[in-house]
């Protein structure tokens, strides 16, 4: 199953921040994703340090936490349906620099009436937590005209 939700993922290779699903249920996820050190933001992100944007950590997290749970909670319902992130509140903690890799863990907070949201927590390889909060999506249908 995990495969199968990597396949499904709406984003192509320049924009895909997740590398590996480690365990998927009704009530969560875990995922791990490396940065790798020659992605062009970089470059400009604090030229002489660089340091992983925090749109990007959140995008990890959204991605991980929310996105793929939702491809899993979806999975017997018709796949015209797009998950989209319409909120979300998180605190940074410590940065993610070039190279590292990062475990996301979400946990379903609720799943009814469209609308996914999850706590969420990124820890860096040391088991130091990143950041941490909450994040919200909306199953979208995709729509046949």
């Amino acid at each position: 199953m995990k495969k199968e939700i990597l396949a499904k993922l709406p984003y192509g290779k320049s924009f895909l921040f997740v590398d590996e699903l480690l365990h998927v249920d009704e009530n969560g996820v875990i995922g791990t994703y490396s940065y790798p050190e020659n992605l062009p933001f970089y470059e400009g992100h604090f030229k002489d340090r660089p340091v992983t944007p925090a749109v990007i950590l959140t995008e990890t997290m959204a991605q991980i936490g929310l996105v793929c749970l939702g491809i899993y909670l979806l999975k017997d319902i018709d796949q015209n349906i797009s998950i989209a992130m319409t909120s979300n509140a998180i605190d940074f903690l410590k940065p993610v620099y070039p190279g590292e890799q990062v475990t996301v863990t979400s946990e379903k907070v609720y799943f009814r009436f469209n609308k996914l949201s999850c706590k969420v927590k990124m820890e860096n390889a040391a088991g130091e937590m990143v950041c941490k909060g909450s994040i919200s999506g909306m199953l979208i249908s995709k729509g046949n005209g």
